[in-house]
């Protein structure tokens, strides 16, 4: 085996321990003892690749949200009519990229949740592909309807990032339970639903 290949898998060895060891205790509980242990790496080992336990966490948490993007990027292709049928779509295809991937469930609740003081600064910089994302969908969503002229593109993006800022701080989680995570994510895709379409029931006749 070529010394670039070993380097590649001692250190994909060390990051696969380190998500299950993040997934079960969250960050201010998880401990690189057990990280080494569990794949029989020594410590030494660990910081020859990664200089601390927060170098650690946040590969951890890049690796959770550019897995979690590219699957979304997949499932979600760009239409002409991006209905509340595509809104349903990108939260159907969260929910299965976290039951197909359930250990990244904690870590991307702490990083959207209740990150780290020291180190929320670099995950926003780390999850910042799956905040474009994000944004990019809604843009979509929003180029399908009439918008009231008073209201901008940028103010409704706006405000779906305060809906959820509020979603998140109701889910100040210390353990994930995949019951609770599921419906902080039907919560959120209501909060968009309510956004876009609004809350009063309207007679068609009274569009005209």
């Amino acid at each position: 085996m070529k010394r670039e290949e070993k380097v590649k898998q001692t250190r994909q060895r060390i990051i696969d321990s380190a998500i299950k060891e993040y997934s079960l205790n969250g960050y201010g509980a998880s401990s690189v003892n057990h990280i080494c242990a569990a794949e029989n790496i020594s410590k030494g080992i660990i910081y020859h690749y990664f200089d601390s336990k927060d170098a650690l966490f946040l590969t951890c948490v890049e690796e959770c949200f550019r897995q979690l993007t590219e699957y979304i990027r997949m499932k979600i292709q760009p239409t002409e009519n991006m209905e509340q049928l595509q809104l349903e779509k990108y939260f159907a295809a969260r929910m299965e990229f976290f039951r197909g991937h359930p250990h990244f469930q904690r870590i991307f609740c702490e990083s959207v949740i209740t990150p780290p003081l020291h180190l929320r600064e670099v995950i926003q910089v780390k999850k910042k592909d799956f905040d474009e994302l994000n944004t990019e969908i809604l843009d979509q969503l929003l180029e399908s309807f009439p918008l009231r002229k008073d209201i901008s593109k940028a103010e409704i993006i706006d405000m779906f990032h305060q809906f959820q800022d509020f979603i998140n701080a109701q889910y100040q989680m210390t353990e994930v339970d995949t019951k609770e995570f599921e419906k902080r994510e039907k919560m959120c895709q209501r909060a968009l639903n309510m956004l876009l379409y609004g809350i009063i029931e309207r007679n068609e006749a009274n569009h005209d």
